[in-house]
C-alpha cells in the first residue's frame, strides 16, 4: 500500500495531524492521501490520561467543536492543592501556585472518548483509519525512511504460521508521522537509527496509574479538580495525586511517580493504593465502586529532553517526542499543536513535489510556537526536584512565580531513570498493607478491569536480551524490582528446580512501557504484540 502521509498512532497528536492535513487538502483542492494506523483494537482502546484539557489547540483545529457533539462537557469549577501528611493535609491556596497550574476555563474529560470523537471528525474529512494494525518495523533505504510494516497476525509461539496467519503489510509513504505516545516502539528505533537525541538530555519519565470510580451522588462535585503531593511518598521521591470529578457521578483518581525513584522496594501501584486510604481521600469512595483501571508511562523531560523531531522521511509528534508540560500536568494541547504544525509543513512539502526528505521547518516552527514556548518556560520545574520535594517546590516556585519561566539558566535532569536504583543493602524494605478488596485492590484483580487480552499462543512481546541478568544482577542487587515497578503483575520470580527464574506473564501486559524504561540494565525490550491486543479502556 502507498500513501502520501502515514500517521502511526491514533492519539491526540496523530489525529490532530490527520485532521489538519485533510483540512488543508480540502481548502486547496488537493487529493493527497493519508491514513492512520493504530495498534489498539479501536481508537481510544489504549488511551489513558487524567485528564484535564486545555482547549487552545482544539480551538485552532476545530473552532466550532462545541457545536459538534463533542465529549468535552465538564468545565473546571473548583480546584484544590494539598500537601498530605500521614495524618492530615495542608491546603495550599491557589494564589501561591504557579499560574501554569491553574485550571480556569479547562475541562475534565476522558481522553479516550475525545480520541474517538476526533477520529470521527477525521473520517468525515476523508482520513482512512485502521485500528488493530500494529506498526512493527521500519522500511529504511539509503538512510531514508520510506514507510512502515505492520505486524503479522497468527504467528505461533514457536515462530510457525498458524491456521489464521495473515502477513503484515508494507505501507510506503512520502512522509510518516510517528505518534505512538510515550516510549513508542518505533519511535525508540527512529531516535536510535537517526541519532536524534545526540544534542538533547536523556528523557526522564513517570508512571501514571488511574482508576475510574462511580461514587454516591452526594459526594459527586462535577468540575472539581484536586491535586496533592507528599504522603505516602517520602521527601526524595517525585510524584503526586489527582482527583477529577466528571459528570454522571464519575471520578478519576490517580497517582504519578517519577521513575527516577531510588528504593527498589518501592511499588508505584501499592503507593497508589495506599494513597486512597488517606483520611482526606477515602471518604469520597465510600459506597462507590471502581469500574476501570489502567497505567501508562509519561514523558517528564520537557524542553531539555526533546530529541531532534525530524529525519529523512518523517517526524516525531506529541508524546513520541516528549511534549508534555510537566508543571501544567497536561500534554494533550501541546501534542495536538505539534501534530498540526507537522501536518502544515508536510502539506507544503508535498505541494512542491518533495518526498522522504527532512521537514526542518516543522522543528523550527514548533519550537517557536506557543507550545514550544510553554515547554521552554517549564524547563526548570522537573529537574528542580532532583534535590527532593521541599527544595524542588522552592526552586520551581522561584522559577515560575518570580522569573515566569524565563530564568537565565537551564537546570540539568537527574541521571537516567534506569540508573537511579540503589543496591538493596543501602535501603529499607517497604511493607505495604494488604488490599481490602473494597477501597484497595491487588494487581491482578485490577488488571481484570482493563479488559486486557492478548492471543496467548503468539510470540512474547517482552524480550529478555540476556537471560542470566534477571537473576544474576537484578535479583542480587535490587531484589527483582520488575515485580514491583510493573503495574500489571507481568513479572514474577519463581523457583524452577530449586533455582530462581523470571517468569513473564505477557498476557497481563497493559502496554504502559515502564519495564522498557526502568529495568536497571536495560535488558527488557518491549515490542508490539499482534495488533488489537492489550488493554481495551473505556471512558479512560
Amino acid at each position: 500500500m502507498e500513501y502520501d502521509v502515514v500517521v502511526v498512532g491514533g492519539g491526540p497528536s496523530g489525529l490532530a495531524a490527520a485532521i489538519k492535513f485533510k483540512q488543508l487538502c480540502i481548502k486547496n483542492n488537493k487529493d493527497f492521501s493519508i491514513c492512520v494506523v493504530e495498534k489498539g483494537s479501536q481508537i481510544g482502546a489504549h488511551t489513558l490520561s487524567g485528564a484535564v484539557l486545555e482547549t487552545r489547540a482544539l480551538d485552532e483545529l476545530i473552532p466550532d467543536w462545541k457545536l459538534k457533539d463533542s465529549p468535552i462537557k465538564t468545565k473546571v469549577t473548583n480546584e484544590k492543592f494539598m500537601y498530605l501528611t500521614e495524618t492530615g493535609a495542608i491546603k495550599i491556596p491557589t494564589i501561591f501556585l504557579p499560574k501554569v497550574m491553574h485550571n480556569k476555563n479547562n475541562y475534565i474529560i476522558s481522553l479516550g472518548n475525545l480520541n474517538i470523537w476526533l477520529a470521527k471528525q477525521a473520517e468525515e474529512l476523508g482520513v482512512e483509519i485502521y485500528p488493530g494494525f500494529a506498526a512493527s518495523e521500519l522500511i529504511i533505504e539509503n538512510e531514508k525512511l520510506l514507510g512502515i510494516t505492520t505486524g503479522d497476525h497468527g504467528i505461533l509461539k514457536n515462530g510457525e504460521k498458524g491456521p489464521n496467519y495473515q502477513q503484515g503489510i508494507d505501507i510506503f509513504s512520502k512522509y510518516v508521522h510517528f505518534a505512538e505516545g510515550c516510549r513508542g516502539h518505533l519511535g525508540k528505533e527512529i531516535i536510535k537509527n537517526f541519532a536524534l537525541d545526540i544534542n538533547s538530555q536523556p528523557q526522564t519519565y513517570g508512571i501514571g496509574l488511574k482508576e475510574l470510580w462511580e461514587i454516591n451522588n452526594e459526594k459527586s462535585n462535577p468540575g472539581e479538580v484536586v491535586h496533592s503531593v507528599g504522603w505516602p511518598l517520602d521527601q526524595e521521591t517525585y510524584g503526586g495525586s489527582f482527583l477529577y470529578h466528571l459528570d454522571k457521578n464519575l471520578v478519576s483518581v490517580g497517582f504519578v511517580i517519577g521513575l527516577d525513584y531510588k528504593n527498589p522496594y518501592l511499588s508505584p501501584y501499592d503507593e497508589f493504593q495506599k494513597f486512597k486510604t488517606h483520611s482526606k481521600i477515602k471518604d469520597i469512595f465510600k459506597g462507590g465502586k471502581r469500574i476501570s483501571y489502567g497505567a501508562r508511562a509519561l514523558n517528564e523531560g520537557g524542553w531539555q529532553s526533546l530529541p531532534d523531531l525530524v529525519f529523512d522521511g518523517g517526524c516525531l509528534i506529541g508524546c513520541e517526542a516528549g511534549t508534555l508540560n510537566t508543571p501544567k500536568i497536561k500534554g494533550t494541547h501541546t501534542a495536538m499543536k505539534s501534530g498540526m504544525i507537522a501536518a502544515e509543513e508536510t502539506f507544503k512539502a508535498l505541494l512542491v513535489g518533495r518526498r522522504n526528505d527532512k521537514l526542518d521547518t516543522y522543528q523550527k516552527i514548533f519550537k517557536s510556537s506557543w507550545a514550544g514556548k510553554e515547554l521552554y518556560n517549564a524547563r526548570n520545574v522537573r529537574p528542580a526536584f532532583k534535590w527532593g520535594l521541599k527544595i524542588g517546590m522552592l526552586l520551581s516556585g522561584i522559577d515560575q512565580n518570580i522569573f515566569r519561566g524565563k530564568a537565565p539558566w537551564t537546570l540539568s535532569h537527574h541521571v537516567e531513570d534506569h540508573k537511579s536504583l540503589l543496591d538493596i543493602s543501602k535501603v529499607e524494605k517497604i511493607n505495604y498493607p494488604k488490599p481490602d478488596g473494597i477501597l484497595t485492590f491487588d494487581k491482578l484483580t485490577n488488571v481484570s478491569f482493563t479488559s486486557t487480552y492478548h492471543e496467548e499462543n503468539q510470540p512474547g512481546h517482552l524480550k529478555i536480551i540476556n537471560e542470566e541478568i534477571p537473576i544474576s544482577y537484578n535479583n542480587r542487587h535490587f531484589d527483582s524490582p520488575e515485580q514491583r515497578y510493573c503495574p500489571a503483575g507481568v513479572y514474577e520470580i519463581v523457583k524452577d528446580s530449586e533455582k530462581l527464574k523470571l517468569q513473564i506473564n505477557a498476557q497481563n501486559c497493559i502496554h504502559c512501557k515502564t519495564c522498557d524504561i526502568k529495568d536497571p540494565s536495560q535488558n527488557i525490550r518491549w515490542v508490539v504484540p499482534e495488533g488489537g491486543g492489550g488493554p481495551n479502556y473505556t471512558n479512560m
